[in-house]
């Protein structure tokens, strides 16, 4: 067996369960994606991409035969989306870094999002999580409500990630206060466990970005005392 067909079988035991490798790995690749998402390096995307990857065949129990008899269509299906917007996000920063911006070797300037920006994340969150639900209801997801939410919210953190908003680790936080007790109940305990890691990581990143953000904001011009300095 070669080391591709390892990852793809390998199994460990935790608490007397089954747990695929390959779902601890991708979980790994994703907790470095958010590393370097966080320090603003570029590799933020390659690096998630892999993770999506294999989590995608993690989600899909029972078309890879996975211990798990669960199948959720949304946390798979999120991990095609991440793929597509992650090639957008990957590009983005790049042409970010290469235009040197900030100065120095980050791949992206954070800011907050505007109240049009946040007004269409709002809508965008209602009207995704509304039309996700159905499709994966009748697709047999397990747990179609919440799976529905943790695709859109997904969807929407990366987005805003590549945009370099500081709100997208406010979305993740919601994200992952949902995902914990689904993937608990799944039984997809190592993601369970990962994504209460996120939880706490991304409130690390939120000051983060946001100090960042106020570091990088053009301080406002200053107000003239005399009437002299005003017309100078």
């Amino acid at each position: 067996m070669g080391p591709l067909g390892w990852l793809l079988d390998a199994q460990v035991d935790v608490a007397g369960s089954p747990v695929l490798v390959r779902e601890i790995v991708g979980n790994g690749f994703g907790l470095a994606s958010a590393v370097f998402g966080l320090r603003r390096l570029v590799w933020a995307w390659p690096v998630g991409m892999i993770g999506n990857a294999l989590l995608f065949t993690v989600f899909l129990g029972g078309v890879f035969a996975t211990p798990q008899a669960h199948d959720l269509y949304g946390q798979a299906g999120r991990q095609v989306f991440f793929f597509s917007v992650s090639v957008y996000g990957w590009w983005r920063w790049s042409q970010h870094r290469r235009r040197g911006v900030d100065g120095d070797r980050s791949a992206v300037a954070p800011r907050w999002a505007t109240g049009r920006e946040r007004l269409g994340l709002l809508l965008a969150a209602v009207i995704g999580t509304a039309a996700a639900y159905p499709v994966l209801a009748a697709l047999g997801s397990w747990g179609p409500l919440p799976d529905a939410w943790i695709l859109t919210g997904s969807l929407l953190a990366t987005y805003g990630m590549a945009r370099g908003w500081v709100d997208f680790w406010l979305i993740w936080i919601a994200v992952d206060a949902v995902g914990v007790p689904l993937l608990l109940r799944g039984g997809f305990y190592p993601s369970a466990a990962m994504y209460l890691v996120y939880g706490a990581f991304c409130a690390w990143g939120l000051v983060a970005w946001w100090r960042t953000s106020r570091v990088a904001r053009p301080a406002p011009a200053p107000i003239p005392s005399t009437y002299s300095e005003a017309v100078a």
